[in-house]
């Protein structure tokens, strides 16, 4: 399971509308850079610093495919989120208010 410090790095990373835009549409399938950017009115150099913080965080793989770079949701990560996010709203024996 994430640990705090892990989940702020992932929570950073999805602060941004565009991200968290891209994330939608990553959860339907992978997708080259190209039609994220057509989904966007942004440049590709504003794309590439978005997908830059969604690789690095883990929330997103990136693979060559020739001259493209397409992405797809790290299954196993977002699956960490939803534990993390389930586990600090839920009362269990060793929440932080009962130490």
């Amino acid at each position: 399971m994430l640990n705090f410090s892990d989940a702020v790095l992932i929570f950073k990373a999805m602060s941004d509308e565009t991200r968290l835009k891209i994330i939608d549409m990553l959860s339907c399938d992978e997708l080259c850079a190209c039609a994220i950017l057509e989904a966007f009115e942004i440049t590709q150099p504003t794309l590439s610093y978005h997908m830059r913080i969604l690789t690095e965080s883990g929330l997103v793989l990136a693979r060559k495919d020739g001259p493209w770079t397409r992405y797809t949701l790290n299954p196993e990560l977002i699956e960490s989120v939803k534990l993390f996010l389930e586990t600090i709203t839920t009362d269990k024996e060793d929440c932080i208010c009962k130490g």
